[in-house]
């Protein structure tokens, strides 16, 4: 099973293609940090982003998509860009006919750390000795976004599409 995972945000955006091979195993295919700048309207960094991931849709086939769902406090500006990042990834997710799921912050540190009070730091530590990486990602952004894949992972990719409830 091949997913998508993503940490959305419109400044920096952790994405990650994770694989479950034959015999439960788990592979890091890829890992990056996708960031737009702040010189440029959020319109434009919006449609950067969906054709950035149209494009990883194509080169990596996946069956599926993870994204981390939002948990915000403060700055209620910031949280409305994200949402809108987030319908147009599940936007764009969905014309492409992958399945989608969605996962809370709690979900993700109890899955990768088993305690849903975990540190970023935390996270980061669990992550190498969950899956199989070719290279250390440069980004906590990275590490949260291979975090929503092994969620999805480790749940067994079988959990009802949120549209199906």
């Amino acid at each position: 099973m091949r997913i998508i995972a993503i940490d959305p945000g419109y400044e920096r955006m952790g994405v990650a293609v994770l694989d479950r091979e034959r015999g439960g195993k788990h592979v890091l295919i890829m890992s990056d940090c996708w960031k737009t700048s702040a010189k440029i309207p959020f319109h434009k960094r919006l449609l950067e982003l969906g054709n950035r991931l149209e494009k990883l849709i194509l080169e990596h086939k996946p069956e599926a998509i993870a994204i981390e769902k939002l948990y915000f406090e403060t700055n209620q500006k910031t949280a409305m860009n994200v949402a809108e990042i987030r319908g147009m990834l599940i936007y764009v997710a969905g014309r492409a006919g992958l399945l989608i799921f969605e996962y809370t912050p709690m979900e993700i540190k109890v899955a990768v750390a088993g305690y849903g009070k975990a540190t970023k730091r935390d996270i980061a530590k669990m992550i190498p000795l969950l899956i199989s990486m070719q290279k250390t990602p440069k980004h906590d952004d990275e590490y949260d976004a291979i975090a929503v894949g092994l969620t999805h992972l480790a749940r067994g990719g079988f959990r009802i599409r949120n549209h199906e409830l």
